[in-house]
């Protein structure tokens, strides 16, 4: 609770998160349950969570908070130390955790830091920055796979050529290239156009929103291609 409190003080700018309490405890508490921010409750328990021990109590804590956030519809869950927003019960499970579990890996560090930063960029709307870190991911995952399997390329490669090399490189299972003809285009033209034209250019005298939904959509197809190419690397 000490801990929790002081980071949250800090980084609010305050010398109290609520007056008249006589322990971090309470102080916490009566912070939680009197703050009308969402935002700042999802703070509260985010840092609170990444600082307790992960003892098997703890493990059975987080399951119970994300059953709760279901059971009452609140469209976020705790996932890898951070508070990620969902828009799809069925999506998340079927295709953001098994990204993040992939991702949990030492030679991913770095698309995993930027898909998890995507998410945090999307829970906090920040829609352009959302697609820039979703696409970094995705470049991330295809040189990962290159270094490891000794695949040169430049480093000033786009998605566009990784993708190329990718595809050179057989990652792709000539079965599916014939029955999923539109796989190669697909991977090419859903997540980098979306960040080109949306989000890396200037946008003139005209302030360009991008939608929520696009957003979303976005991160579950950088999600979906990740899943992908690290389960089809370890079945080369």
């Amino acid at each position: 609770y000490k801990k929790t409190a002081y980071i949250l003080r800090r980084e609010y700018g305050l010398f109290n998160l609520f007056d008249n309490t006589e322990n971090c405890e309470l102080e916490f508490q009566n912070f939680f349950l009197n703050e009308q921010k969402i935002e700042k409750c999802l703070d509260a328990i985010e840092v609170f969570c990444n600082l307790a021990q992960p003892a098997e109590i703890f493990n059975d804590l987080i399951k119970e908070l994300n059953d709760r956030f279901k059971e009452h519809g609140i469209g976020y869950q705790y996932e890898n130390g951070q508070i990620i927003r969902i828009d799809s019960q069925f999506i998340h499970a079927e295709v953001v955790q098994p990204a993040l579990q992939l991702l949990n890996n030492r030679h991913y560090a770095g698309a995993q830091q930027e898909f998890l930063k995507a998410h945090e960029h999307y829970r906090n709307g920040n829609a352009k920055e959302a697609l820039n870190e979703c696409l970094k991911s995705f470049e991330s995952v295809m040189k990962v796979i290159c270094k490891k399997r000794q695949w040169s390329y430049s480093g000033s490669a786009t998605s566009k050529d990784l993708i190329h090399i990718c595809l050179n490189h057989e990652l792709i299972p000539d079965f599916w290239k014939k029955h999923y003809s539109s796989l190669s285009n697909l991977l090419k033209s859903s997540i980098p156009p979306a960040r080109n034209t949306m989000s890396a250019h200037g946008q003139g005298s005209d302030v360009k929103s991008v939608p929520d939904y696009l957003v979303a959509y976005m991160l579950h197809m950088t999600a979906s291609a990740i899943v992908f190419l690290i389960e089809a690397e370890k079945n080369l």
